[in-house]
């Protein structure tokens, strides 16, 4: 299966809840979740009721969704949270964390995981004073993300830097707001993971 294009507050729509997959948008009132809480697609009176598998997909389906990844590449992560020591829910979830886009959407850099996403593509952030371009890459305690050359002359760069005071990352990230530089100062824990997902129906979907 490809990369979903197709409309993201359509995926929204299908989860129910609010994905943020737009950033300032999902906040306002032209959110589609708010606007049309409905599921997309043709409706009849009578919806039928999910089954223990359907809600169990639904629920992996947001989290793949949120952190904007094919399955292939979801399934690897679940794969490498099996293999860890300690529960598996929490392991999958601090991987995903752990990503280099979502660390850069935590630090208030972008306003979507999907903006974060392409400033890493486009080689304008740096990490650990290296080029990093791969949006993937697992951080770890100590890492700093910086902003690169060409990140730091852009106009987005000026307009961030006007933007982004008042703004507080989770507490395994800390954000030098006067330099515009993030560091990873311990590996996430389930109270830091702000995204509302149920964890333990992922690896009941997997475990099947």
């Amino acid at each position: 299966m490809g990369r979903y294009i197709g409309p993201n507050c359509r995926l929204c729509r299908r989860a129910g809840e609010k994905l943020f997959l737009k950033g300032e948008r999902c906040l306002s009132p032209k959110c589609a979740v708010e606007r049309r809480p409905t599921a997309p697609g043709e409706h009849t009176r009578r919806r039928r009721r999910l089954s223990e598998r359907g809600v169990q997909l639904r629920e992996k389906q947001k989290a793949r969704q949120t952190y904007g990844m094919l399955e292939r590449q979801f399934k690897g992560y679940y794969d490498e949270a099996l293999r860890q020591k300690g529960m598996t829910g929490q392991n999958l979830m601090q991987l995903l964390e752990r990503r280099l886009d979502n660390v850069v959407f935590r630090l208030g850099f972008a306003d979507s995981r999907n903006q974060a996403r392409q400033l890493v593509n486009h080689g304008h952030l740096k990490l650990n004073e290296k080029r990093m371009d791969i949006p993937s890459h697992l951080v770890k305690p100590g890492d700093v993300v910086t902003w690169s050359h060409s990140g730091a002359s852009s106009e987005y760069f000026k307009a961030l830097k006007e933007n982004i005071k008042g703004k507080n990352p989770p507490g395994w990230l800390s954000l030098d707001q006067e330099n515009m530089q993030g560091k990873v100062t311990a590996l996430p824990q389930p109270t830091d993971i702000e995204t509302r997902i149920q964890d333990r129906l992922i690896i009941e979907y997997y475990s099947r």
